[in-house]
């Protein structure tokens, strides 16, 4: 049953005073003036997590033209436009009113990316949908009545007003938004048609503020970036004129230079460039390949049969590297585990810093070969298996290298960083190859790389715990407990948020409808992609949330692989 302003306002005078529980009377739907209010859960103490609930404007009065609803893309660049407003106002709006988090307004904030999410959803006629949580008043776990009506039908709709309508927005920033957002899902799309993994704008700014914060550094600071001409290429823009900047073509791509030139610093940027970016973040110009995973060692990670026999021969003890399986992997076959799950997840571009990477994994010179027999060291390094990776797996890399210019030989094209600019030293590097041969022994030739992977079994893939069908917990954007296990995710580099981690926990929990029979990873993450596609985020949670931002195919096969309860069938 639908109620009125008058019904809020009454609820809220009747229950004042009262123990907390009376709040669930606020439960359902409320037709406000400018809006319709649903609470959606009340929390049942005022130190839990706050209530949840949504305001929906209908398109006459949230006021939005045809042409920045048209695509889909441009829908995207404002739904996170009205949801970082929201975020932002709500925090300067907030105010201790109480016991625990009384008062307290909150909406996920999509940050500087731009991905689709629930904490505002635009329709295509224009409806918006803005989810938020609300700390409901109390004192002790006595309610404020009087505060909750403030909070309601003043705070509230003060905030509502200020950051959802059109009129909240300059046309400027609304067109921009758009725009800025299709342009990039258009740039994108160009590259497998042009043979390039990546795509970094001229005039673009990618260095950071910091680790923890994502903002681009402040204005004076950062060096534009600026392709060298040899490797300039244009794309076009769907709503501006084409533009120029370095194009990453497929096959192995080395970035060097000296120590805090910037290599690891572009790296990064193209890590992220698999999704898009708010305008004036600096990177809204750049695009990946929308596969491409950022793959490292991870010491003591779990590792649940994967074939990686590629990279890693015959163990001590003769364990089968074939369906090689681990609770506490090493830096090497973390890092073997990591490459071929990503081929398992159909990446197309591997993204490796040497920082983040095992030695021994990546390298094996000419005196460690000569002092070492070859039938005593199991790994193939993989300097020996870049290359049939590109032209047997399909499967192109962009690694950053300053140690070891062994890679010279291996190299389709080489870009030097110099003080923040990209050089092509492709040249360069193949005449001091030819003049400085390493003397190594390679290992190139014939390589088996797994065509069908792994059929998971659905039974070990379980959010259960004690009563509870379904318990995850998000405690950081790289850790979240899924039933009884633990997933850690540090390794998994390209997860921009916690609503993302939650996201991907929650598709992980549902990846077990798509398994069973001949299912193996692909098939089932096939099938998820396809769901997620159809029926949007809402299809994780029926309880409507607006804590949700959609993940990558890969993400979730990278959380699948570190579950440490996964077990295989056949």
């Amino acid at each position: 049953m639908n109620r009125t302003e008058d019904d809020l306002r009454n609820t809220l005078r009747r229950i004042d005073g009262r123990g907390y529980p009376a709040y669930r009377d606020l439960k359902g739907i409320f037709r406000l003036s400018p809006y319709t209010l649903e609470v959606r859960r009340v929390q049942g103490d005022p130190f839990a997590a706050p209530s949840r609930a949504a305001v929906v404007l209908e398109p006459a009065r949230a006021g939005y033209d045809a042409a920045t609803l048209a695509t889909h893309s441009r829908r995207t660049g404002l739904s996170c436009l009205l949801a970082r407003s929201f975020a932002a106002a709500a925090r300067r709006a907030r105010r201790g009113s109480g016991s625990g988090r009384s008062g307290e307004i909150a909406m996920a904030d999509p940050g500087q990316v731009v991905i689709p999410n629930t904490a505002v959803l635009v329709g295509a006629d224009g409806t918006i949908e803005a989810r938020f949580t609300i700390g409901l008043p109390a004192a002790g776990r006595r309610i404020l009545g009087r505060e909750a009506e403030r909070l309601l039908l003043d705070t509230l709709p003060a905030l509502v007003q200020s950051t959802l309508p059109r009129h909240a927005h300059t046309d400027e920033t609304l067109v921009r938004h758009a725009h800025v957002n299709e342009d990039a899902d258009f740039m994108r799309a160009q590259l497998d048609e042009r043979g390039l993994v990546a795509f970094i704008a001229d005039g673009s700014i990618l260095p950071r503020r910091s680790g923890i914060d994502d903002r681009p550094l402040a204005a004076g600071r950062a060096t534009p970036f600026e392709s060298p001409s040899s490797l300039r290429v244009t794309l076009d823009r769907t709503n501006a004129p084409p533009i120029p900047g370095m194009g990453i073509a497929r096959g192995v791509t080395l970035l060097v230079g000296g120590g805090y030139h910037g290599k690891s610093t572009v790296l990064d940027a193209v890590a992220r460039g698999v999704y898009n970016h708010r305008p004036g973040d600096g990177r809204e110009h750049v695009v990946t390949d929308p596969t491409a995973m950022k793959v490292q060692a991870e010491d003591g990670r779990s590792v649940a049969g994967v074939d990686i026999s590629p990279f890693i021969g015959a163990l001590p003890g003769g364990q089968d590297t074939r369906v090689f399986s681990t609770p506490d992997a090493s830096g090497s076959t973390s890092q073997a585990a990591a490459i071929i799950e990503a081929l398992e997840a159909r990446s197309r571009l591997l993204l490796i810093d040497e920082d983040t990477a095992a030695t021994n994994f990546m390298i094996r010179d000419r005196r460690m070969q000569a002092l070492v027999r070859g039938d005593d060291e199991p790994i193939t390094p993989f300097i020996d298996r870049v290359r049939s990776m590109r032209d047997d797996a399909g499967a192109s890399t962009l690694l950053v290298i300053g140690g070891s210019g062994d890679y010279l030989d291996v190299a389709d094209r080489v870009v030097g960083m110099i003080r923040y600019r990209p050089v092509d030293l492709t040249e360069a590097a193949r005449d001091v190859a030819a003049a400085l041969p390493t003397g190594r022994h390679t290992h190139e030739g014939p390589v088996r790389w797994p065509v069908r992977h792994r059929f998971p079994d659905p039974r070990s893939i379980t959010a259960r715990r004690g009563r509870r069908q379904r318990s995850i917990k998000v405690r950081s954007r790289h850790t979240v407990d899924f039933g009884q296990e633990r997933i850690e995710m540090a390794g998994v580099r390209q997860i921009v948020s916690q609503a993302q981690t939650r996201a991907v926990a929650l598709a992980l929990d549902l990846s077990r409808n798509f398994m069973g029979g001949e299912a193996a990873v692909e098939d089932v993450l096939e099938a998820l992609g396809d769901a997620l596609d159809r029926k949007g985020l809402d299809v994780l949670d029926s309880g409507r949330t607006g804590d949700l931002a959609l993940p990558r195919v890969q993400e979730v096969a990278a959380a699948l692989g570190r579950l440490r309860s996964l077990r295989l069938r056949g």
